[in-house]
């Protein structure tokens, strides 16, 4: 396969999980006391696919772009706090444990769910002025974490989405 069709591919898959960020974070899923978010699953799976740039292109700038359209209080945190944890998620699934990257994307995973909710649980206490709030709303966080890496992972590496990608992009072995 030839360098601009490569480039091409990975551009488009990288537009695809924007889009795919910017509408899952539009709505969440209700749940007793709050909403759920779906976003993360698309992050965690972008971030091992991607190298760091583009994952910080779906996580950081998708989340910003949702927000902005959606509800605008929080998008300067979720450009930080997912742009942060897709990086974090890419660098472990590419840099790290490279004879063992199943290992490695669910480290970078683990530390990104943290970098996940104590960002938004730092940023909510800022941009509300009020802890409570944050702490109030922890637990969806919690849970939005682990879902995300969770079902990030399986898609994956369970359903054979890093053997399809690693495959289109003739970027390394299946």
């Amino acid at each position: 396969m030839n360098k601009s069709h490569t480039t091409i591919v990975k551009l488009t898959v990288t537009a695809m999980f924007m889009a795919m960020n910017i509408a899952l974070s539009s709505f969440g899923i209700p749940v007793p006391g709050g909403r759920l978010y779906l976003n993360d699953i698309v992050i965690c799976l972008a971030a091992i696919l991607l190298d760091p740039l583009p994952a910080f292109a779906v996580g950081g700038i998708g989340a910003f772009i949702g927000d902005f359209l959606f509800y605008p209080a929080p998008m300067f945190v979720s450009l930080v706090t997912h742009g942060l944890q897709a990086v974090v998620i890419s660098l472990f699934s590419h840099r790290f444990l490279k004879n063992n990257p199943r290992l490695a994307s669910g480290i970078g995973v683990s530390v990104g769910a943290v970098i996940m909710v104590v960002g938004y649980s730092l940023g909510r206490a800022f941009i509300y002025s009020t802890p409570e709030y944050a702490l109030l709303k922890l637990p969806f966080q919690i849970l939005q974490a682990v879902v995300g890496a969770i079902v990030g992972m399986l898609l994956c590496w369970k359903l054979g989405i890093h053997k399809l990608y690693t495959r289109i992009t003739n970027s390394g072995q299946a």
